[in-house]
């Protein structure tokens, strides 16, 4: 593979397994130095492992980034153990209740899931924007969802809510950003065969939900990877403020 990101440190959050887990390691298979965040540290571990038995160079943090001192921890780790992170993606985040009526939505899943999803975003953002705007370099990829792009009577209502909420806050961080030289851009994806998607959704409905998208197929983590490997990349030096769907033509806007 051609060393698209050598010579930079890159923090991937929630890169345990999944979506993180994918995009951890391409960065590093293309020269990135990665900083591979998770809460599971045999799961992080194991990413880690990957990396390095691949020829790449890996460094575990744990941390909850819903919690600013973690954060700030963790950013202090990676700074002395691989030095200051020039692309970051903020990666970190979830479903935490299960499709339904507003008024069946409860209040410990309202909070959860803009806690896991939106706070930790603007938390880790807050914790590594200032370094990147004093160097006056940097890429930040955030991850939206089609269930932001798309409302349907079955959309998880507190998670689709979070996720337009980081797609306004990349807009706000792209513009607030872009004049210190940093770009902020954000990844929507569709349905994504993840390890727990993959045991989750039973063949026929894998089937019916490929069938929902122009290009029938659902999605992978690799399909991810790659959109975050171009939006870090120096190939999109001339894109910010983006959201980009990466969703089987499945999310289509005039």
């Amino acid at each position: 593979m051609s060393a698209r990101l050598a010579g930079r440190v890159a923090l991937v959050t929630g890169a345990s397994r999944g979506i993180g887990a994918a995009i951890a390691r391409l960065f590093a298979a293309h020269g990135a130095a990665v900083a591979v965040h998770g809460r599971d540290r045999d799961a992080v571990a194991s990413v880690v492992r990957d990396i390095e038995a691949a020829g790449g160079r890996a460094f575990a943090v744990l941390a909850d980034v819903t919690r600013s001192a973690e954060i700030e921890r963790a950013r202090a780790e990676i700074e002395a153990g691989l030095g200051p992170v020039d692309v970051l993606v903020a990666n970190a985040g979830g479903s935490h209740e299960p499709p339904c009526a507003i008024e069946d939505a409860t209040e410990a899943g309202w909070r959860a899931s803009l806690d896991g999803n939106v706070t930790a975003t603007f938390l880790t953002l807050k914790s590594f924007l200032p370094g990147m705007k004093a160097r006056k370099r940097g890429a930040i990829v955030t991850l939206s969802s089609a269930a932001a792009r798309r409302s349907t009577e079955r959309s998880p209502v507190a998670y689709a809510a979070a996720k337009a909420g980081i797609e306004t806050l990349t807009r706000i961080a792209a513009l607030q950003a872009g004049p210190f030289g940093v770009r902020v851009s954000c990844i929507a994806p569709e349905t994504i065969l993840t390890e727990g998607n993959v045991a989750r959704i039973p063949d026929p409905v894998k089937t019916r939900l490929a069938a929902d998208h122009p290009l029938r197929r659902l999605g992978t983590p690799e399909d991810v990877a790659a959109a975050a490997l171009f939006l870090a990349s120096d190939e999109s030096s001339w894109v910010t403020g983006v959201v980009v769907d990466v969703a089987g033509g499945s999310v289509m806007h005039p």
